[in-house]
């Protein structure tokens, strides 16, 4: 890797020991996008990663049980995604895992990015955080320089940017699969509950698959990405995650294709992926047909139960609109979502560190104007 001959001078506090190791040795974790198995599904699909360990001050953390030891060790898994074939970008999805407290955002953030430096690419715009970490606002987020002026406070260089789009989803809902199913169902809505016995008495089964179904996930997927509008990812991405292993490192995942079917006939399907103690609902597709027989809520429902017999204490519904607005795009799954019950959790989103100012500038008004780098298949 290249290193930059020109770098700030920072009085690193919070952050040390930072080094780089083998991905096959990215901890354990229930964050899917942080896994060895994640990594080796972007190789598939050519795409770089890299993975470091570090230390953290752990006052400066939340969520660390006691401060016992001064440091918590932690790590992070990059992504180096081609802008084209001169320069790259280093995208952290749902990284770092480790979550400062809300008044050292920005220092942390700037701390990290400043040491990254010299382990990425001499031809890296920009480092590009997908964060996990709980919003510092409620339902109603400011705008992008608001949120910046909050974040930078702290912070040597005021460097960070607010992206204009998130890749990964910003707001989803949590279920506890601790509770028993009884407990689950008494937590939705009256509707769900009632679509999903509707489902179950009108005869949808439901079936786990592999590979040699991949064509019948697609037509379902297509169809729904046409409904929807959204971004159509390619069969060989979803193929990748279906037939990836990682069983070999200290982060695997498993992952299953569920199918819903009324007579023989595929009316809904999903990638179901276990990451630790979290079963994820990674992605859904239902077809156009007899949607009377509400088959998605029979395939959710399975998948919540199957979860828990995988030892799941955590089930992830990936991916709602942060309100229930009716004209945000993801409306539609906020409410079917949002009948199951859970937790709404939403998070700081996507934020830059340029590292090349005028490319990065140049970079996010292309990016408006692009799908952009992340349709190669981040989610």
């Amino acid at each position: 890797m290249a290193m930059f001959v020109s770098e700030p001078i920072f009085c690193f506090i919070m952050i040390r020991n930072l080094s780089e190791k083998s991905i096959d040795y990215v901890y354990k974790t229930p964050v899917l996008q942080q896994t060895a198995y994640w990594s080796k599904v972007k190789s598939r699909l050519g795409i770089e990663s890299l993975a470091l360990n570090f230390k953290v001050r752990s006052n400066s953390v939340v969520n660390i049980p006691d401060y016992e030891n001064a440091y918590h060790d932690s790590d992070l898994l990059i992504l180096l995604q081609r802008v084209d074939s001169y320069s790259c970008i280093a995208y952290i999805p749902y990284g770092p895992e480790v979550e400062p407290t809300d008044e050292l955002t920005g220092p942390f953030l700037e701390e990290l990015s400043e040491q990254l430096r010299s382990y990425l690419p001499a031809n890296c715009i920009f480092i590009r955080y997908d964060l996990l970490w709980k919003s510092l606002w409620d339902e109603e987020t400011p705008g992008n320089h608001l949120q910046e002026l909050r974040v930078n406070i702290g912070t040597n260089l005021w460097n960070l940017r607010k992206a204009r789009t998130n890749i990964l989803p910003s707001s989803t809902i949590f279920l506890n699969l601790r509770n028993d199913s009884s407990t689950l169902l008494s937590g939705m809505k009256p509707k769900t509950r009632y679509n999903i016995n509707l489902s179950e008495r009108r005869g949808v089964d439901i079936r786990s698959a592999g590979i040699e179904s991949i064509e019948i996930w697609y037509e379902l997927y297509k169809e729904t990405a046409v409904r929807n509008s959204f971004y159509l990812h390619s069969i060989e991405y979803f193929e990748a995650i279906l037939t990836v292993k990682a069983n070999d490192t200290a982060s695997p995942a498993y992952v299953t294709l569920l199918i819903a079917e009324h007579e023989g006939t595929p009316l809904a399907a999903m990638f179901l992926v276990v990451s630790g103690i979290r079963a994820t609902y990674l992605y859904g597709a239902s077809s156009n047909i007899m949607r009377s027989l509400m088959a998605p809520y029979a395939l959710q429902w399975y998948a919540i139960n199957y979860s828990k017999k995988m030892g799941c204490t955590e089930y992830d519904l990936f991916g709602i609109s942060p309100t229930d607005n009716t004209s945000h795009p993801l409306h539609g799954l906020y409410r079917f979502k949002n009948g199951f019950g859970g937790e709404i959790y939403r998070t700081l989103g996507c934020w830059d560190y340029p590292i090349n100012n005028e490319l990065y500038e140049y970079y996010t008004v292309m990016e408006m104007q692009m799908q952009g780098f992340h349709d190669s298949g981040s989610v």
